[in-house]
């Protein structure tokens, strides 16, 4: 086995990885997946789903049940501390002291990372220039706003140079233009540093933005992988959006649209709205033909909720 960093393999390599709780609670069923170096992966998926406990196995903090997962090599769980010393994670909780100042905070992290005093130096001034933290550094974290928090929590997890980022919910709780700021931010993770980063979220805009390539989570499985193009894809160039009267008409009438062959396996009923991906624009026509009982008829393009919906059954944000 490989337990030697390598640049030419995977930055993450997961096969048939599995945690199952006491109990018998399967947090996490089987998961394959691989992330190159300097690439952005997106674990995407509501609340429950298994990612958080995925990014739990790949830091070390939950032992697997079963299955492999290797950080730059390194097998996390016959080689925790090379595998740890490879990544560096900021949890979807806060972990900052508040009562200490932000800078405290950094180098109480980089004596604790072994990182010597001189390069935790030139690395916090790095950090706070590219983070915008300069005029807060020297204040009680308790002072932060909840960007400036999360920030600060990235920062410290930069110090020690990590060649793997985990980001688990990295923007949950905050406003709108703080979590927009903070995407710019995790986006330039990788153009300026060329840094490998996994991340959990259940925003399907965050994922599409952020992610080279994106593993769909539900009920501890991956039941989608690919870039987000290669996931729209799937769909076709346009969606055909029906809104019933009543969701007891959805089950007939998508049973109609299949036997007229204007629908196939990708399409899915959500309560009383139809999503139906079309390649050819005659369908349009021939649904109107079928005289179906709708209130609302849309043609637009897809997205990743239709990604989701279509694997899952379940919107996303449940």
């Amino acid at each position: 086995m490989n337990t030697r960093h390598d640049l030419q393999s995977p930055a993450v390599f997961v096969r048939s990885l599995r945690k199952t709780w006491p109990g018998g609670v399967e947090a996490v069923r089987g998961v394959d997946f691989d992330v190159a170096p300097g690439e952005v992966f997106g674990l995407l998926g509501p609340n429950g789903a298994g990612k958080s406990t995925t990014i739990g196995m790949l830091t070390t903090t939950v032992l697997p049940t079963e299955g492999v997962a290797r950080l730059a090599g390194f097998d996390v769980t016959t080689h925790p501390i090379a595998a740890r010393s490879m990544s560096a994670v900021v949890f979807q909780d806060p972990v900052v002291d508040a009562a200490l100042t932000g800078r405290r905070n950094l180098e109480t992290h980089a004596r604790l990372w072994g990182v010597p005093a001189a390069d935790t130096r030139r690395r916090t001034a790095e950090l706070i220039g590219a983070f915008g933290l300069g005029e807060v550094l020297d204040r009680p974290v308790s002072t932060y706003s909840g960007g400036q928090r999360r920030r600060i929590e990235i920062a410290r997890a930069l110090l020690s140079r990590p060649r793997v980022l985990f980001l688990d919910e990295p923007t949950v709780g905050l406003d709108p233009r703080i979590r927009h700021e903070l995407l710019d931010l995790i986006a330039g993770l990788r153009e300026r540093d060329g840094m490998t980063v996994v991340l959990t979220t259940h925003y399907l805009d965050e994922a599409e933005r952020l992610c080279d390539c994106i593993g769909i989570m539900h009920e501890g499985s991956i039941v989608g992988l690919g870039s987000p193009g290669e996931l729209l894809a799937s769909l076709g160039d346009d969606v055909l959006e029906l809104r019933l009267a009543l969701q007891s008409d959805a089950a007939a009438a998508l049973a109609r649209l299949r036997a007229a062959g204007i629908a196939d396996g990708h399409a899915f009923s959500i309560g009383n709205t139809i999503t139906v991906p079309i390649r050819d624009r005659g369908a349009v026509a021939a649904v109107t033909d079928l005289e179906l009982p709708t209130v609302a008829t849309t043609v637009r393009a897809p997205n990743l909720d239709d990604v989701y919906l279509r694997l899952t059954g379940d919107r996303i944000a449940a």
